[in-house]
């Protein structure tokens, strides 16, 4: 009974044996995630780590990192009196609009394509093109059809009886709802596509235990539809406002900020402080309050969504 006693202590102190196989599998799984650790760490994290030590700097890139010079909070004091800035968060305030827009539209779509339509599929592509084409050619489309003079739109219009049609792109208070229609007709296929899978998980049993209660079907659609796809809604909603915030592409290819400032968005003015007046630091300045204003909204989006999101 002793020797049993000692032998289980000494085997309780001994330390775990090297076993190689686990180290062999570790070593793997490091070697595999490698290339999108390394990714993510030169052309993510690093870049927010030096725009966040910019910000609090007065720097332009063309002298070097010999010519930087640490102002403190100057840039924000600066970025609170700059018009033009304050001008171009309004805009993207503005341009939020796209998002219930087009989560309306795409609801409605998947409903009707899921529902009533046959060849699913083929509309499924039809909705999906506009989203996976070049933007810029998509932009060059749009321009052409949001011609002043020429244009089909504005032909269309006159030929309804309106005289002086808008000049929608070249027009200061058309030019930034011009480009809002633009998006929602880009984005409706990624939703319309995410809400119909949406809709196919839904279990038809709901369905059938509602219509035998006599329910009609828009109180199918407000009662089981509508709760079911909360997830599949608050998902989009968040992807979608901060694109709304990224947008940048389709402003510069029609309309370049202009007429008149009416299309700056944020990081359109980012993007010329920083590569076209060389400004490194106030754009790093930019860059931060809109992560700072994307993360606010995140956050209270996440918080909020306890009250009407179903898992």
């Amino acid at each position: 009974m002793r020797e049993q006693l000692q032998s289980t202590t000494v085997s309780a102190g001994k330390k775990p044996r090297f076993n190689r196989n686990v180290l062999f599998e570790n070593v793997y799984g490091y070697f595999f995630i490698a290339p999108m650790l390394i990714g993510v760490t030169v052309l993510t994290l690093m870049p927010i780590l030096i725009s966040f030590f910019l910000s609090f700097t007065e720097w332009n890139f063309l002298h070097g990192f010999k010519r930087i010079e640490f102002i403190g909070f100057r840039n924000f004091e600066r970025l609170l009196m700059d018009e033009l800035f304050w001008k171009s968060m309004k805009n993207n305030i503005i341009f939020m609009l796209v998002i219930p827009a087009t989560l309306a539209l795409s609801l409605l779509l998947a409903v009707l394509i899921n529902r009533y339509v046959y060849f699913k599929d083929t509309f499924k592509v039809i909705y999906f093109m506009p989203y996976i084409s070049s933007i810029v050619a998509v932009a060059m489309v749009w321009q052409v059809l949001f011609h002043p003079s020429y244009g089909p739109v504005n032909n269309l219009l006159v030929s309804l009886g309106i005289d002086n049609p808008p000049k929608w792109l070249a027009d200061i208070d058309f030019a930034l709802p011009s480009i809002m229609m633009i998006m929602v007709w880009v984005s409706i296929g990624y939703n319309l596509i995410i809400y119909i899978a949406g809709l196919q998980a839904i279990p038809q049993e709901l369905y059938e235990a509602a219509e035998m209660d006599g329910a009609k079907p828009r109180q199918k659609f407000f009662n089981i539809t509508l709760p079911m796809l909360s997830s599949t809604t608050f998902f989009l909603l968040i992807t979608g406002l901060i694109g709304t915030f990224k947008v940048f592409d389709i402003i510069q290819v029609l309309t370049n900020g202009g007429p008149a400032n009416s299309t700056t968005v944020v990081v359109f003015q980012l993007y010329e402080t920083a590569f076209i007046h060389l400004k490194m630091s106030y754009a790093s300045t930019m860059a931060l309050v809109l992560f700072l204003v994307i993360f606010l909204i995140t956050v209270i989006q996440w918080y909020s969504q306890r009250k009407w999101v179903n898992y």
